[in-house]
């Protein structure tokens, strides 16, 4: 279960001539811009201040029912219209080295005519060099709108996805290595708890295809006609990364093929060895069964040199038969 984090706000403001920067800001300070001209990008870092959700979605007319989206950290990846405003939930993941899963983080976004709320669960996000691009006067974002902004947004958190798809790559190089020197039941483990992580992945990732597809297409007074290109080549974004997942996982079915040809192989190892010795045993236990049947007339039993020329004869047949598997390359 998520910790809940204190609400801390912080204002980014700009237009093409001025930029405002606000990093501990007030909710006061957020209703001053509510109809200030430019765009102004509002974040919240940590929801478990209901209070100070709920007074920012009465400042910018946000639905009760974004609130409770908002507030529920388990809420699916979706994207709604009301009217005034649109809403993006999304899931911004990142690549735990400790434990090697997905940690998840539940980004809600809206945005209007003039505005950008985001919404997220704890401090620290990977928006610092968007942040950055908005402080150069000329840069494309100081240029257009808050639709242009939220595409920005959402391009960042797919960016993300392939970095931590490209963790599991990693991490699969590794387990391969492993499997191949020495495939082992704990190795095999590890490869089926990054399959359980693909697949967890995936689930995150296939429904902001959806997403994507819809504001590319939106007939919103919100969305520019200028900036429908720019969602859809994040569109375009978000299949070259279910292209990757769908690549890394195809890497985990082959290490699972792997460990399997690995453990077969050492099964054949251990029976050639037992199969050369049982043949080997062959005619050795032919010459004692024959020379344990106890009859009284047989060859050799009243000679002093029997016993060990049978044993030398059965040496000379064991090792003539480790001479010939030699040749035969079969040992």
């Amino acid at each position: 279960m998520n910790k809940i984090v204190s609400a801390a706000l912080s204002i980014l403001h700009y237009d093409r001539n001025s930029y405002i920067f606000n990093q501990m800001a007030t909710i006061e300070e957020c209703r001053s811009y509510k109809n200030a001209p430019g765009v102004t990008w509002i974040n919240m870092d940590g929801i478990g201040d209901l209070d100070v959700v709920r007074s920012l979605g009465t400042i910018f007319g946000l639905h009760d029912l974004t609130i409770q989206d908002i507030t529920n950290t388990e809420h699916r990846v979706k994207q709604e219209d009301f009217g005034n405003y649109l809403v993006v939930i999304l899931k911004m993941l990142t690549f735990n080295p400790v434990d090697k899963t997905i940690d998840t983080e539940q980004l809600s976004l809206a945005f209007g005519a003039n505005f950008v709320i985001t919404f997220q669960e704890r401090p620290g996000d990977f928006f610092g060099p968007l942040r950055e691009e908005i402080k150069i006067s000329d840069s494309i974002v100081r240029k257009m709108g808050s639709d242009y902004l939220t595409c920005r947004i959402i391009d960042v958190v797919v960016d993300n996805y392939f970095g931590t798809v490209e963790k599991f790559g990693e991490e699969i190089e590794d387990k391969e290595e492993e499997l191949v020197s020495n495939p082992s039941r704990e190795t095999l483990n590890s490869v089926l708890h990054i399959k359980k992580q693909m697949m967890r992945l995936r689930q995150y990732v296939w429904p902001v295809r959806e997403i994507l597809s819809e504001l590319g297409k939106k007939e919103s007074v919100l969305i520019k006609a200028e900036t429908i290109a720019y969602f859809r080549d994040v569109y375009d974004r978000i299949f070259e990364a279910m292209d990757l997942i769908e690549m890394t996982r195809e890497m985990v079915a082959g290490l699972i093929d792997i460990y399997l040809s690995s453990m077969s192989n050492k099964t054949n190892e251990v029976m050639k060895v037992l199969t050369v010795v049982a043949t080997i045993f062959i005619p050795l236990t032919f010459v004692v069964g024959l020379y344990g049947m106890n009859f009284k007339f047989m060859p050799e039993l009243e000679s002093p040199y029997g016993y060990p020329a049978i044993l030398l004869f059965m040496l000379a047949v064991a090792v003539g038969m480790l001479v010939y598997f030699h040749k035969k390359k079969w040992i």
